[in-house]
């Protein structure tokens, strides 16, 4: 991928990775503007210079809205990134979680299918552009205080899978990036072997521009969760990261 000349939206971009990667893509050349909830979050990315639209991906006349914002602002528009998440802890014990579980597949997953259905006519249309879906390493090597959070974004994994088939021959090209623990939203305090944001941001770029580019762009931190199940470390893996059970309310074994 060329990262100089591209015209980038990034829905999910307002903090986090999704803000990190739209300095990177912007610093190497790329026109970006940002979507999201957040205000605040937005305004202080407009002072930065970028492009803001206010999003809910929940809401499907929000993402339609914000979808002829963003190509009546940008109709050169090529590569749409798409990463919604919401990551909250369930105890499956109590049936209190449904709403939790609820919430997360409706961000995460269906969010995801919306803006991609919101988008995807447009980038047909032009004959070439890129789908960014992003995913996690949680969803190959499940983490069990975060059971819906593993199944949304496995479920995403399978859809860009499908994606990628569906729009073969069309131009449009599917990446999936998979991130491991990185150290941002918390993530740092939760977990001292996170991978620092700005390693993490540089790793993906690098990998964004190889030639060709991947169809998943894995980090070297997310190998092992990627292939724990081809390497034959997943049930052990598995029950290493059940010992984090311990997180919930109530609940030491």
């Amino acid at each position: 991928m060329d990262l100089s000349d591209r015209t980038v939206l990034v829905v999910g971009g307002t903090s986090g990775i999704g803000r990190e990667l739209a300095r990177r893509f912007s610093a190497a050349g790329s026109t970006v503007a940002v979507g999201g909830r957040s205000t605040e979050a937005l305004s202080e990315l407009a002072g930065e210079g970028f492009g803001t639209i206010g999003v809910d991906v929940t809401d499907s006349a929000s993402v339609a809205s914000a979808r002829d914002t963003a190509l009546a602002r940008y109709p050169d528009l090529d590569t749409v990134v798409v990463m919604p998440g919401v990551m909250l802890l369930e105890d499956l014990r109590d049936p209190a979680h449904f709403e939790a579980a609820e919430m997360t597949i409706d961000t995460n997953l269906m969010g995801t299918i919306r803006v991609i259905d919101a988008f995807t006519p447009h980038l047909v249309g032009r004959g070439a552009g890129t789908f960014v879906t992003v995913t996690s390493g949680i969803a190959f090597l499940p983490f069990p205080p975060m059971p819906t959070y593993a199944a949304s974004k496995a479920a995403v994994h399978a859809y860009s899978e499908a994606l990628r088939a569906q729009l073969d021959g069309t131009g449009v090209s599917v990446v999936e990036l998979v991130p491991p623990a990185v150290a941002t939203a918390g993530q740092e305090k939760v977990n001292p072997h996170a991978l620092p944001l700005d390693d993490f941001a540089t790793e993906v770029m690098h990998l964004l521009s190889a030639d060709p580019t991947p169809r998943e762009i894995v980090v070297k931190a997310a190998l092992m969760h990627r292939w724990a199940e081809r390497d034959g470390s997943y049930d052990d893996l598995v029950a290493q990261r059940s010992q984090a059970l311990a997180m919930l309310p109530g609940r030491d074994n």
